[in-house]
């Protein structure tokens, strides 16, 4: 019986599809289409573990990208561990019913330590000199250097940071082809995250993001091709859509106006102490996690986002029950922001006081996340000179801090975190569902889990 590869888009959304993308729109034709419902928050690892446990927040428990961590009082932000994600997984299910079935994933988040039989994921060496140097964690292990040999290193710096670009979804669909061709698994995760890098710096109606559109529509074509060949079926997932917007919201700097915001100065920056502040937010694109240790300021905090220009909804301890996104990661309070609007981490109200991390691209020590980390500065004069005197001085083995990113929000374009009005910037799954009832055009996220299942067991080796 068949296989099945489901690959990941991100960002995709019917405003794609059409001629920048021939061959994306080709495939949809005769296969069915739904818009999905994204997950709340309409972020990455929020979505993931929807797809893969088919559960709400309050049970998968993946609150955002990052959330505070209570009990050490410190920030998590983009953690790799699987334990993190409650609930029987999609690859559990299918193991108990067929012990011949075998899973890979593919750079999709939390994908380290899980029982999938195959997984690649982006894992950088820190060594104790503080450097970092850049590198990828696969399982089983071995499967590392035999895959870096032949594919060559993963190009870390396209797939976050200024430099970030199609090489890196280039990368992983060669993966993704090593492991096919290499062990047939029963099941294939493959992530691409090309599009996540354009929308945001240039946002869904520029032309610019035309060629991009193209190169991500080829390197689909290359694996529908290669899959399609090998007699796997395909279907294709994106997890949200981006829209535009301008408008940056620093609730950390509302917040610290208030007198909530605990600062420590550390020779001469400032850098935020959540375990010390009364209130902080948790920036996740455009939804934010509120977490009020003094809980008699409840009120005066929520009368403090509502007035917020940009803030549009403010979710209180009951509804946040009622829409089960209440689990012990989530915020006391849950701010959104408007369609035009986003959240940044920023809690300085001086730039020459903002923490070193801050020009850097840092994305586990910002309490929050940081979209401008795609952007250099363009205040920087000579930045290619400066730039490659800091990688002389890492080869040298001397210290450096690769301080390029501007501290400017306005740069970004493009955001996503709330549900958007319009379908059209709902993300898609598309594939070949004959035994589910299309009646409708439209599914929640958790119901991408139902029907990858249904796809799988109809298509499960024997």
């Amino acid at each position: 019986m068949q296989r099945s590869v489901v690959i990941n888009i991100v960002g995709l959304t019917d405003r794609h599809l059409g001629e920048n993308m021939p061959n994306l729109s080709f495939f949809c034709q005769k296969r069915s289409k739904f818009n999905v419902k994204p997950a709340f928050p309409a972020v990455t690892c929020t979505a993931q573990a929807a797809y893969v446990t088919g559960a709400p927040v309050s049970e998968h428990g993946i609150v955002g990208n990052g959330w505070y961590s209570r009990e050490l009082a410190e920030h998590q932000f983009w953690k790799q561990s699987n334990h993190l994600v409650s609930g029987k997984k999609i690859w559990d299910v299918l193991k108990e019913e067929n012990p011949n079935f075998t899973c890979a994933k593919v750079f999709w988040w939390f994908n380290m330590y899980s029982n999938v039989d195959y997984s690649i994921t982006p894992r950088p060496m820190y060594p104790s000199d503080g450097s970092k140097e850049f590198d990828v964690y696969t399982s089983p292990m071995g499967m590392r250097e035999e895959i870096k040999s032949e594919l060559g290193s993963f190009p870390f710096h396209s797939f976050w940071g200024p430099k970030s670009g199609i090489e890196s979804s280039k990368w992983i669909a060669n993966s993704a082809k090593w492991i096919e061709k290499k062990h047939a698994p029963s099941l294939s995760l493959v992530y691409l995250p090309h599009l996540d890098y354009c929308l945001q710096k240039e946002g869904p109606d520029s032309l610019k993001i035309n060629k991009e559109l193209q190169e991500i529509d080829n390197v689909f074509k290359e694996l529908y091709d290669f899959y399609t060949h090998r007699g796997v079926d395909v279907t294709v997932l994106s997890e949200y859509g981006i829209t535009s917007v301008n408008r940056p919201i620093h609730l950390n700097r509302v917040f610290r106006e208030k007198g909530w915001i605990q600062i420590k100065n550390e020779m001469g920056l400032e850098m935020i102490d959540l375990g010390a502040s009364k209130v902080f937010a948790i920036a996740d694109h455009q939804v934010a996690h509120v977490y009020v240790n003094d809980i008699s300021l409840m009120d005066s905090v929520n009368d403090v986002l509502a007035s917020v220009e940009g803030v549009e909804r403010v979710i209180l301890p009951d509804e946040i029950k009622e829409l089960s996104l209440n689990h012990e990661r989530s915020g006391d309070i849950i701010a959104v922001s408007d369609e035009r609007s986003w959240f940044t981490y920023y809690f300085w109200d001086n730039d020459k006081l903002a923490p070193d991390y801050a020009r850097c691209v840092d994305i586990h020590r910002k309490p929050g996340y940081d979209p401008v980390e795609l952007f250099i500065d363009p205040k920087i004069k000579f930045k290619n000179l400066k730039i490659a005197s800091k990688i002389i001085r890492k080869k040298l083995g001397f210290r450096y801090l690769m301080n390029f990113i501007p501290l400017n929000a306005e740069l970004i374009k493009g955001s996503h975190g709330r549900i958007p009005a319009d379908l059209k910037d709902w993300p898609l799954l598309i594939g070949d569902f004959d035994s589910i009832n299309e009646e409708h055009s439209s599914i929640n996220a958790e119901d991408v889990y139902s029907m990858m299942l249904s796809a799988c067991r109809k298509n499960n080796v024997s």
